[in-house]
């Protein structure tokens, strides 16, 4: 299944500093940044539903993190 979210990330260094921990979340198969796109969009693949999960790393980084329909 892929997950949608409209984030605060902005640039490649915050990708960065997230990315080790979206690595470590088992669950997720891939996971990608749209910063083009206006909502900062965060796409990730998993086969269990991670909404809760990465929100909440994403606030442990003061960056917001919203789930799309």
């Amino acid at each position: 299944m892929v997950y949608v979210f409209k984030t605060s990330i902005e640039d490649k260094k915050q990708i960065k500093s997230i990315s080790k921990n979206l690595n470590e979340i088992q669950d997720i198969q891939r996971w990608n940044f749209d910063l083009e796109d206006c909502d900062n969009i965060l796409r990730i693949v998993a086969e269990k539903n991670i909404s809760k999960t990465v929100c909440e790393l994403f606030n442990t980084f003061n960056y917001t993190c919203i789930e799309l329909e």
